[in-house]
């Protein structure tokens, strides 16, 4: 997608996988072996993200109107600050991109042609990571719920989701059920393979 600028990685999963913690260490990690590198996740800190991460925690919310929003905050977040950063020849890691709409909006609406539509425009991550776990562990690792998406047998379908569109869209799936350090060694195998031309002191 980015050619010879930068690198653009998405990590996926459901809540509690570890997403924002592996992200954040996958940025230490490629600064330390010389890559320019930045977190970011989404919903973002933009007006709209606020409001989205508002109507997270409400419960008699439209979904089609939520999906929208994540969609318009996600063509902003493209615009403003991935696309920018991978010019600037940086890898750009973002916890939660266009595959977690792909998977919630697509259980909580029913219509995934819908939400692959308003999703047109989001660019494909040049490595997209999805770290699956089941329901019950993901929630065990949350201390405090606080959205009306932290449910088992809503995050089941959605697991389910992303496991399908992993097999059609050949996401790279690592079994975030163990140890913190296993799951980061295997994301790292991953993004060295897919790096080893730009990163040093490896």
């Amino acid at each position: 997608m980015m050619g010879n600028e930068g690198f653009f990685i998405a990590i996926e999963g459901i809540d509690g996988s570890g997403k924002t913690t592996h992200s954040r260490r996958l940025v230490k990690w490629l600064s330390k072996h010389g890559l320019k590198s930045l977190y970011t996740r989404e919903p973002t800190d933009s007006a709209i993200g606020r409001m989205l991460k508002k109507m997270a925690r409400q419960k008699n919310v439209d979904s089609r109107i939520e999906a929208l929003l994540f969609a318009a905050d996600r063509l902003e977040h493209l615009n403003k600050v991935i696309l920018p950063y991978v010019k600037k020849k940086y890898v750009v890691v973002s916890d939660r991109y266009v595959y977690s709409s792909l998977a919630y909006q697509t259980v909580a609406i029913g219509d995934p042609e819908w939400v692959v539509e308003i999703n047109k425009f989001a660019h494909k991550p040049d490595l997209t990571i999805l770290l699956d776990v089941k329901p019950e562990i993901g929630l065990s690792r949350i201390k405090k719920r606080k959205t009306r998406f932290e449910k088992e047998d809503f995050l089941q379908k959605v697991r389910q989701e992303y496991l399908r569109l992993a097999e059609k869209d050949g996401l790279k799936i690592i079994d975030a059920s163990k140890n913190i350090e296993e799951v980061f060694y295997e994301i790292i195998s991953i993004v060295q393979e897919c790096l080893k031309d730009k990163l040093v002191n490896v």
